[in-house]
Formats: structure tokens, sequence, C-alpha cells
């Protein structure tokens, strides 16, 4: 099998027995170059004829077939596999690159049809899926059961808890009778309600919040820029700190010399 990616992000990539790596670092044998790619992103692992995926971080969402993994999945021809929001779709290796050109005279081949990207995404901000995201693609189940698109494996959740259908202009939360309820920015919602980017839906008290991919980049550059800060605040203080200690013991050592304590 191989990788195709649309648009030139990447060249075809061959499935051959071993392991390759996906993400932006210069290490990797899959480079993609993309804020929502991570460095390691993950793992191809070929074996026999078979591929599986492996997930490295739950920053960086991977996806396969519009449901995100944290464990490995195997791949099969036919598959849509997205790394952030750059996607490949996996293809039987003795499948051309090109389709194969139409009859002159009548033109009885498919349209070929362009692997569609995710509009928005689901980041948790609390409970078992705080920090990790999901990419909302066609229709999807939230809930406690294993097979559900959003698994929430807390027993306040129903297992089949709520639906999300990708729209034009968002996506469309509907309740499925859960006990504990769906609320969107706050207001229980039971049939269809439009959730655009920038909203908050809670299933339970467990919250997403929703984001557009761009929106998504520019968090995670965020996240990454604080991450990169805090070390040298830490340090700072600490200079600080060491620096009081030592007035201090002068100031005692000063206070002792002259007989005062």
């Amino acid at each position: 099998m191989k990788l195709l990616f649309p648009n030139e992000e990447h060249t075809p990539v061959e499935l051959r027995d071993g392991t390759m790596v996906v993400g932006s670092s210069i290490d990797c044998e899959v480079r993609l170059h993309a804020a929502t790619v991570a460095e390691h992103h993950c793992e191809l692992i070929s074996e026999r004829g078979q591929t599986r995926v492996h997930p490295l971080t739950e920053s960086a969402a991977t996806v396969l077939n519009g449901k995100q993994i944290s464990g490995e999945a195997t791949l099969k021809a036919g598959d849509l596999l997205l790394f952030g929001k750059i996607g490949c779709r996996v293809v039987a290796a003795g499948r051309s690159v090109l389709p194969p050109a139409a009859p002159a005279d009548d033109d009885m081949g498919h349209t070929r049809v362009r692997m569609a990207m995710p509009k928005f995404l689901l980041r948790g901000v609390s409970g078992p899926t705080f920090g990790k995201v999901y990419a909302v693609v066609g229709a999807m189940t939230v809930g406690r059961s294993s097979d559900c698109g959003i698994c929430i494996p807390i027993d306040e959740i129903s297992r089949q808890h709520a639906k999300l259908q990708s729209a034009a202009d968002g996506v469309v939360v509907e309740d499925l009778g859960s006990a504990n309820g769906t609320f969107v920015n706050g207001q229980r919602v039971h049939t269809g309600t439009l959730l655009k980017a920038g909203d908050e839906v809670r299933f339970d008290t467990v919250r997403f919040l929703m984001m557009s991919p761009s929106q998504e980049a520019q968090a995670s550059a965020a996240a990454q820029q604080e991450t990169a800060i805090a070390p040298a605040g830490s340090t700072a203080l600490l200079w600080v700190g060491a620096g009081i200690a030592v007035v201090v013991a002068l100031a005692l050592a000063a206070l002792r010399y002259f007989g005062m304590i």
C-alpha cells in the first residue's frame, strides 16, 4: 500500500516493512510542514504487508476515517488518514498516482473526488479528554461506548450520548436521550442545535471548545510558546531567590562580626 497526498503536501509514500515516523521534525521519514502536525506525530508500522498507525502524541490529532485514534489502528486501502489537518488516502500499492486517461471520444471515467479537510475541531477542555483534539468529519457519535467517534469513558456519560453532524457553517449537535444532558454555551439542548467556532459544548460536565483548524494552530503555537517561556521564568526566579539568600547571609555575618547577635 501507499499514501497519496493532495495539493502536493508530500510525495506518495510507499508503505514497506519497517517503521516510519510522521511529523514536522527534520529526523522524520515523512516530514510534513504544518502548524497542526507535531514534531513526532505518529508512527507507520508495516509488517508482512499490513500497516498500523500509532499516534505519538495526544496534543495533535491523528484521525482515521473521521475518528481520532489514541491507540494502534490497522490501515486498509480506501482509508482517509489525517495528520492534524493534512490528509492522505491509503491506496493499494499497484494503483497509479494518476487516474487512467479517459477515452478521446467519450469520457467514461469517474470524477476524482477531492478529499475534504475538516472545517471544525473539538478541543477537550475538561475531564478525561482534556487537551485532546477531535476532527469533526461527517456524522459522529459522542458517548461512553468504545465505538463512538468521541469516546468519553466515564459513568456519567451515556453509551450513545449525542450526535454531531458536520455542516457548512458549523456542527449540528443533537442529544440522543442522555441521562445527564448535552449543553451548548450553558443551555441544555435536545434537538439539532448549530455549534459555531468559539462555542462551548458540554456533555454532562465534560466540556469541549469548538475551533477552526486555524484557531487550533494558533492555540497550539501559543501553548508551545508558553512552555518555552516557562523554564526561563523559573530560572529567573531561582536567581532572584539565590541573590536574596546571599544578601541575608552576608547581613547575618556582619551582625555577628560586630557582636550585635
